[in-house]
């Protein structure tokens, strides 16, 4: 039997503000446990929340971004659950009238583009952390993170397996980063994903009961996690069982999903607005405001890849961050179409390589746009082979200079001249009868011999392209 993977995903990600949501306590990452919680964060007595309304316009700029309807009037709600980390016994957020309502993102995949619709996304405040690890026998409790403003995205339950969950929580990841609503940052809690999982047989259109896996940091794991937990859904079913609706946590070293509570409906929370909050009101005037500071998307940064040259997979893989896209965007400023290509291909290739090995990010790359473009001039005027832009591509990411002074230092220019290249194939032959004598008799690999041969006879300096036609040309008459 054939069974479907279904999968929504809710994320939170933490809004860029210097202070929390409903307090004007800091929000920076770090500082010791309950250093930053305000009498408003605690829930002391007579203490009144006030909105943050940077927090209002990054949500605004989210809903902007993924074409989704901007509710012009939208309410706080208070959703009631008791929980050491949550001083006040509710969390203010939104329920019957977010923020955000609808939209899409679409992502890619090995057969094309799939648009993943949104349900909603709405703001809330962040309850504290619960401590385990240094204390025997209890819990510590850290507020600072109480308050900290979220926005809560979800998607509706449109991916169809684990692979798919993960490109979306890519491009979402991506995205947050793109139109500087949130800085991503995974380990530090500051971009979380619950992966609502069910299972039902290919072809129904029926739901399965659905478990939700929290807290997801890390791609690999959402992964993983979702992989699992449908393999146990499905083995439950055939095995005459039936799936039970709850919360489940991912335990990475054990690579299994267990049970952690019983997974509550809304109406378990007893929403209902907060009294202390008037209704969100957002003019049109504002939202205009907001849509004139948005960076232009990573749809049409793609579209202007295309254009220059880029081919459309490889202009995918750039608009993956703001960062890269500006780096290339730079290295391809005036360029013509094939050096567009060239730095295009050194991109993905040697400076991912070498970005990659030294756990270094783009925006701190030893090799400059302006450099990486150079080098590919270098390269499409005959001036480099592809062995000597790798040479010379290794010692620019040393510090030595641009692509021209390392040719100059190294003397590593390409012998092109067509008669000196003639000169070299023309000593190699005479020095290698026998190669020459076992490829007139129809052994092939003598001709790579001799392609060697010259080589080595020009240092490595010799045109690789001319050297072929050339010894083919000679090796014919």
């Amino acid at each position: 039997m054939t069974w479907e993977i279904v999968v929504g995903i809710e994320t939170h990600a933490q809004l860029q503000t210097k202070s929390k949501i409903f307090s004007g306590a800091s929000t920076a990452f770090g500082a010791a446990p309950n250093t930053q919680a305000s009498a408003v964060d605690i829930a002391l007595p007579g203490v009144l929340p006030v909105l943050n309304g940077r927090a209002v316009e990054l949500a605004v700029r989210f809903g902007l971004a993924v074409g989704a309807d901007i509710s012009r009037r939208s309410v706080f709600a208070r959703k009631n659950y008791f929980y050491p980390d949550l001083p006040k016994g509710y969390q203010i957020s939104q329920y019957e009238i977010p923020v955000v309502q609808g939209g899409s993102v679409k992502i890619a995949l090995a057969d094309g583009e799939k648009t993943i619709r949104l349900t909603r996304a709405h703001l809330e405040e962040d309850a504290g952390k619960s401590l385990h690890e240094d204390f025997h026998g209890m819990s510590g409790i850290d507020l600072n993170r109480a308050g900290t403003p979220l926005l809560e995205i979800v998607s509706e339950p449109d991916l169809r397996g684990a692979k798919e969950a993960v490109a979306y929580a890519r491009t979402l990841h991506s995205l947050v980063r793109w139109i500087g609503i949130c800085d991503g940052n995974m380990q530090e809690g500051s971009f979380r994903c619950d992966a609502n999982v069910s299972v039902r047989k290919a072809g129904s259109q029926a739901l399965g009961t659905r478990c939700e896996i929290k807290n997801l940091n890390s791609f690999r794991f959402m992964e993983q996690a979702i992989e699992f937990e449908a393999r146990r859904q499905v083995e439950l079913i055939e095995d005459g069982g039936t799936v039970t609706q709850e919360t489940r946590l991912y335990d990475p070293d054990k690579n299994e999903t267990r049970p952690m509570r019983s997974k509550e409906d809304a109406q378990d929370y007893r929403y209902f607005p907060d009294p202390d909050l008037l209704p969100l009101v957002i003019s049109e005037k504002d939202i205009e405001r907001i849509r004139n500071a948005m960076p232009e998307l990573p749809a049409a940064k793609q579209g202007k890849f295309v254009a220059a040259g880029v081919a459309p997979a490889q202009a995918s893989q750039f608009v993956t961050s703001i960062e890269l896209t500006d780096y290339a965007m730079a290295a391809i400023a005036g360029a013509d179409k094939g050096t567009t290509q060239t730095v295009t291909n050194l991109i993905v290739g040697q400076l991912s390589a070498k970005l990659n090995d030294s756990n270094t990010d783009i925006g701190a790359s030893r090799v400059s746009a302006a450099q990486l473009r150079g080098l590919a001039e270098r390269m499409n005027d005959g001036t480099l082979s592809g062995k000597m832009a790798k040479e010379v591509f290794d010692a620019m990411w040393a510090g030595e200079g641009s692509a021209d002074e390392v040719i100059g230092k190294r003397g590593l220019k390409q012998i092109s001249d067509s008669g000196a290249v003639e000169k070299i194939v023309d000593e190699a032959l005479a020095a290698n009868a026998k190669l020459v004598e076992d490829y007139r008799a129809g052994r092939e690999k003598a001709f790579n011999a001799l392609v060697g041969q010259v080589m080595k006879r020009s240092q490595g300096k010799a045109n690789p392209a001319q050297v072929n036609e050339i010894l083919r040309r000679k090796l014919k008459a």
